[in-house]
């Protein structure tokens, strides 16, 4: 089953990449998190402000796209910007399925529910697979606390989550998928702060510190900015 869903997807990506290449950059997120907390429909609410209220579990990977017209806040410029956006299953039997993905995904959308104490104690079990399997130790996080129109059931309160963002390093927001509310705002901020570390680093490759001796050569650099 899981070769299947890598062939269908590559075939997908495929399609996608023949009939859209007018961009600037290629940005790949990944969305991590219990099954039933909302990333499948957090993500279709962002690319087709949409809501489907009928639970359907996603099974194994699948992606959205959508594209955006990106102006840096540093330098002022505009790009063209091609979004996609992976949904990942929660469930623990397509684990070594999704975490094949996490190196080439350049920020993660890591998702909870207000209204569940258990999503919300996993996250440090997600965090602890992307030290694992990210792009380097310190990838780039959006923490979003889901389903915030559902107050009457909420059990994690706002200052807990932020707090136990602050102390990951990683943004907070709390979103609802159902009426729309921060999703665009949950992807802008986790697009910011990826953009900002690619402008680093392109910077670096400009502008190196000092040139490379015959200790240190350029292939035994690292490419990772964290």
């Amino acid at each position: 089953m899981g070769d299947n869903l890598l062939s269908s997807t590559m075939i997908k990506n495929s399609q996608s990449n023949n009939n859209l290449m007018d961009y600037d950059y290629l940005i790949k997120f990944l969305a991590l998190g219990d099954s039933g907390v909302g990333k499948t429909s957090f993500l279709y609410q962002y690319t087709d402000n949409q809501f489907n209220s009928k639970f359907i579990s996603t099974v194994g990977i699948d992606f959205r796209e959508k594209r955006e017209v990106y102006k840096s806040p540093s330098n002022g410029r505009t790009h063209r910007i091609h979004l996609q956006l992976w949904d990942t299953a929660g469930q623990e039997r397509f684990r070594s399925l999704t975490t094949a993905f996490f190196r080439d995904a350049m920020g993660f959308i890591l998702m909870f529910d207000l209204t569940s104490e258990l999503s919300f104690l996993n996250v440090r079990n997600w965090i602890s697979q992307l030290q694992t399997h990210a792009y380097c130790e310190d990838p780039d996080i959006i923490l979003v606390g889901n389903k915030s129109d559902l107050d009457e059931r909420r059990v994690v309160d706002f200052s807990r989550a932020k707090d136990f963002a602050d102390k990951h390093g990683c943004e907070y927001i709390e979103t609802s998928a159902a009426t729309g509310y921060n999703v665009s705002k949950a992807l802008h901020i986790l697009l910011d702060k990826v953009m900002y570390r690619m402008e680093k680093s392109l910077d670096k490759s400009l502008f190196p510190v000092k040139a490379p001796t015959l200790s240190t050569t350029e292939e035994g650099q690292s490419n990772c900015s964290c």
